[in-house]
């Protein structure tokens, strides 16, 4: 099954997580495939949304926020956007937009980024939010400082979280048809740390902090693990040949029904709002062309048909009754 990881490095200004998606993401594959009009993903773009899966775990992992948070990647090449989404108890989706062919070896900026104007937005969308409330979104370019297109989406959130948050981050991602797993690795912030408690006082810790010799070596550590390593071994194992010689504590893991999970969200409900956004005009001249709307989910491959005593009753109030009559 799926899992994650939490783990601290005991005495040291460091903290990490492992996320590995199997039956997950198989899920998420899986009901791409079984769609007639788009079929399977191409080798690259499973790739790129397994690499966003597997961070948009750790990264929900990592924030601990009581609400959605929803990780895109857009700009103007074949795949115009990729899509994951995470809840606050690890059930998540995943999916992509492809309007163009994609080559076998296509890198990043090829598939999302060919004019340098591809972008990565992070939206955390609270669950309860307060009258006004909007969701908060932050976007980084899929370039370096220099202008310079990254190739890789692990390089890109690295700059997000350094942004975000002002820590330090050390990103390793990789995915294929099986597994989508990542190893995250984070500076924490020096203040109100208990696994600091040992430190002898702020002006030391800070001292420790400045230098970075802690983090940076076990930043070495982590960068050396390889993509055929996380996507094959288990999570013991990684953590043991990384790791051996650190003050390692580990937490209880997140795995069945506590841990990552596909779930979709979408309902007949949420169709019918959003058919209602369209307008009477335009939803009556689909139904004129076509006799009915139809809406395919993309998360998770369902069906919604609206035939015109439906579509009726999205703008009066009446909701077909299943016997046949509406009711209010």
């Amino acid at each position: 099954m799926s899992e994650l990881h939490k783990f601290i490095f005991e005495g040291l200004p460091v903290r990490g997580m492992l996320v590995r998606l199997t039956d997950a993401w198989q899920d998420i594959l899986a009901r791409r495939a079984a769609n007639s009009e788009t079929g399977a993903y191409p080798a690259p773009v499973r790739q790129l949304l397994g690499e966003m899966a597997a961070a948009g775990v750790l990264m929900q992992g990592n924030i601990k926020f009581n609400g959605a948070l929803v990780l895109q990647i857009f700009g103007d090449g074949p795949v115009k956007l990729g899509v994951v989404e995470v809840q606050p108890d690890f059930s998540l989706r995943a999916t992509c937009t492809q309007v163009g062919d994609v080559a076998e070896d296509a890198s990043l900026s090829q598939m999302v980024n060919v004019n340098n104007q591809g972008r990565c937005a992070i939206t955390l969308d609270p669950q309860d939010r307060l009258p006004g409330q909007q969701p908060y979104q932050g976007v980084v370019p899929l370039f370096g400082d220099q202008g310079e297109k990254l190739e890789n989406i692990s390089e890109v959130l690295e700059h997000y979280m350094l942004q975000s948050e002002q820590l330090d981050t050390v990103l390793v991602l990789a995915a294929d048809d099986k597994v989508a797993a990542g190893l995250l690795i984070q500076r924490l912030p020096i203040e109100g740390e208990g696994n600091l408690a040992g430190k002898a006082d702020s002006v030391e810790r800070e001292a420790v902090l400045g230098q970075s010799e802690d983090f940076s070596r076990i930043a070495i550590l982590t960068k050396s693990l390889k993509r055929e390593e996380l996507l094959t071994l288990d999570a013991e194992t990684i953590l043991h040949r990384l790791y051996w010689e650190e003050p390692l504590a580990r937490f209880e893991p997140f795995i069945g029904e506590t841990g990552p999970r596909f779930a979709c969200r979408c309902s007949r409900e949420r169709v019918g709002n959003m058919i209602r956004s369209l307008g009477t005009e335009e939803v009556e001249s689909i139904i004129a062309e076509r006799g009915q709307v139809d809406v395919g989910c993309d998360f998770c491959g369902a069906e919604y048909q609206f035939d015109p005593v439906d579509a009726a009753g999205l703008f009066t109030g009446l909701v077909p009754d299943p016997s046949g009559g509406s009711v209010h």
